[in-house]
């Protein structure tokens, strides 16, 4: 299958990557090769962890987060990613109004260190919520 037929999936996570490389890995272990997982980290080091987890490709920074969300089908992160300055600033204006503006389907895990909370929301672990991802909203990938 080439990869213009597949899916591309955009994982974005920033300071030290650890959500983005756990929802990747899932994503691999599921999906294997039948969607493009794209890592989009806000800085260099959460790159590297979200392609150690083994996405297809990576870039960082705010320009690659800006013109790489354009193309994807879905978008995948931490709620701050919709967040100007989110991410102890890490998510710059231009990066959240790219996401929140990109045709893409966005799912959002509710994990954020900013002074929010979301009503009506479970507070299940990482790895229970990245099962939930999977299972609940990326079975139309299938």
């Amino acid at each position: 299958m080439g990869s213009e037929n597949r899916k591309k999936v955009c994982v974005i996570d920033g300071q030290g990557g650890g959500i983005g490389a756990a929802i990747i890995k899932k994503l691999k272990e599921k999906f294997e090769e039948k969607i493009e997982v794209i890592a989009l980290g806000t800085n260099a080091i959460a790159t590297a962890q979200m392609l150690k987890a083994r996405a297809n490709k990576g870039a960082s920074g705010s320009n690659a987060i800006v013109h790489t969300v354009k193309k994807a089908d879905v978008i995948i992160g931490p709620l701050g990613i919709i967040m100007p300055h989110a991410m102890m600033g890490e998510v710059t204006p231009l990066m959240a109004e790219a996401v929140c503006s990109a045709d893409a389907k966005k799912i959002l895990l509710p994990l954020t260190q900013e002074n929010i909370e979301i009503v009506g929301v479970s507070g299940l672990p990482l790895p229970q919520l990245v099962d939930e991802l999977l299972d609940k909203h990326l079975s139309f990938l299938l």
